[in-house]
């Protein structure tokens, strides 16, 4: 079989009209109707039916684009894999990342990675971990950066930092007269925590079992941004990173509540499918991660519960 007859074919099913083809494809209307007769001839069948205003594709037809469309996607992933090879001149990165760390940590990561290979087309999905999981395990991802628990065995996993979660409070809430507190005193505090599915919430929920508590938030909203402005309306209590409330604890507008027998500190990880070979923007990514979000080797301070 042709692959050029099988591009023109494709481009025919896909418009549904030759004139229309024949212009996408920058060749006269006669070439791209002699190569579709061509293909019928070699493979013995009719492909599509002519009508007055366009073509119509045959159940033969129809078999055939299905398979048309994976083989020409295969041939420009590996025109894309071939150009990659030659370098960063260009290329294509597609990165996932959790709520939390696609907010305030991954954008200056790739904003170094452009800096550095302009060429490079970037892509960043931000959903929660599990979500972000299943994109670099459906090949929609080529990496991703999470934090809390990874799934599947069929990920490759990094630790790549570690970052703590902190109880933060508006300034005007009681419990910060009482601070520090020990962590039974949570059984008596609204608590808010993100959604479902989310790897700060796996992480926070592990840490209060540890001491023995199965706490029911009283709202459970989508974002950081939007459990930072319930706790600050006086909705609650809540467990973020340290990384998402940087600018907030300096202007005091939320204040830290420390506890006397509680400190959640959570692995940051970069994962990868497994036997998949990184194309060349992937590699100078992972590789830049590693550099800049070496993990600290200290201990982390007593009284701690590390994932």
């Amino acid at each position: 079989m042709n692959l050029n007859h099988l591009r023109v074919f494709a481009s025919v099913a896909e418009h549904g009209n030759l004139t229309r083809a024949a212009r996408e494809l920058r060749v006269s209307q006669p070439a791209v109707s002699k190569q579709l007769n061509d293909l019928e001839h070699d493979l013995a069948t009719q492909l599509v039916d002519r009508l007055p205003r366009g073509v119509r594709l045959t159940a033969a037809g129809e078999i055939l684009y299905t398979h048309a469309q994976r083989i020409l996607q295969s041939e420009r992933t590996a025109e894309q894999e071939l150009r990659d090879l030659r370098g960063l001149g260009r290329g294509k990165l597609s990165v996932g990342a959790s709520t939390t760390v696609g907010s305030y940590l991954v954008p200056s990561l790739l904003g170094e990675l452009h800096r550095l290979h302009p060429g490079v087309q970037l892509d960043l999905t931000i959903a929660n971990s599990a979500a972000v999981q299943s994109a670099v395990l459906e090949n929609r991802c080529d990496v991703g950066l999470i934090e809390g628990f990874v799934a599947s065995d069929m990920l490759e996993v990094e630790t790549v930092t570690a970052d703590d979660m902190i109880a933060i409070t508006a300034p005007n809430h009681p419990a910060q007269a009482r601070a520090p507190l020990w962590s039974d005193a949570l059984r008596e505090l609204p608590l808010l925590m993100r959604e479902i599915g989310s790897g700060s919430r796996e992480v926070v929920e592990a840490a209060l079992r540890s001491r023995g508590l199965a706490l029911e938030p009283v709202m459970s909203p989508g974002s950081t941004e939007a459990i930072k402005n319930a706790v600050l309306h006086g909705l609650g209590i809540a467990f973020v990173s340290r990384l998402s409330v940087v600018h907030e604890l300096a202007s005091r507008r939320l204040l830290e509540l420390p506890f006397r027998d509680l400190h959640v500190r959570r692995d940051l990880l970069l994962i990868s499918l497994r036997g998949k070979r990184h194309s060349p923007a992937t590699s100078a990514f992972i590789a830049l991660t590693q550099r800049q979000l070496r993990r600290s080797r200290s201990e982390p301070p007593g009284n701690a519960y590390t994932i």
